[in-house]
């Protein structure tokens, strides 16, 4: 089952120093922490921010692209968690014909908040997630997933760097 989710905030992990974009649902219940690169971050931050770019992005050309292809983003989905990596899939409809793309979750996710796509989850990536070993150290794992546990979402703001 997919759950629609939405971007609650960005921070830096405290124990990687690597970004993350935190996914909440609709009713607050459920969180996916989703790290990815900085300079994706820096391409949903300034989506999130309203801050134009002097020049297109890659995340703006490929929505020009696939406007002038006439097609439209019907959704992202963020679609599977394997050895520690998540996996998404782009939805668009091209010409009254569903395609399916191939995506990181962080480059769907910048995509998403130009067209203004609904974001997804699937309800297994969101419960695996939950037992996530990003850090090699079975001590930085523990750390981070108790700090993940004690994760305030109306503490969670701006992304900062």
């Amino acid at each position: 089952m997919q759950i629609e989710m939405t971007i609650k905030g960005m921070m830096v992990d405290p124990i990687t120093n690597m970004p993350i974009v935190i996914l909440q649902d609709g009713e607050g219940k459920r969180v996916l922490p989703i790290w990815v690169g900085v300079f994706e971050a820096n391409a949903i931050a300034l989506q999130i921010e309203n801050v134009a770019a002097t020049r297109p992005t890659t995340h703006d050309l490929l929505r020009n692209i696939i406007n002038d292809l006439e097609a439209t983003v019907k959704k992202i989905v963020v679609s599977d968690l394997k050895e520690n990596t998540f996996y998404a899939v782009i939805h668009l409809l091209l010409k009254d014909k569903l395609v399916t793309i191939d995506s990181r979750p962080s480059d769907a996710i910048a995509l998403a908040l130009r067209v203004r796509a609904p974001i997804f989850a699937d309800d297994n990536v969101i419960e695996n997630a939950k037992e996530l070993n990003t850090s090699p150290g079975k001590g930085d794992s523990e750390r981070l997933g108790k700090w993940l546990e004690s994760l305030d979402p109306d503490e969670l703001g701006k992304y900062k760097m």
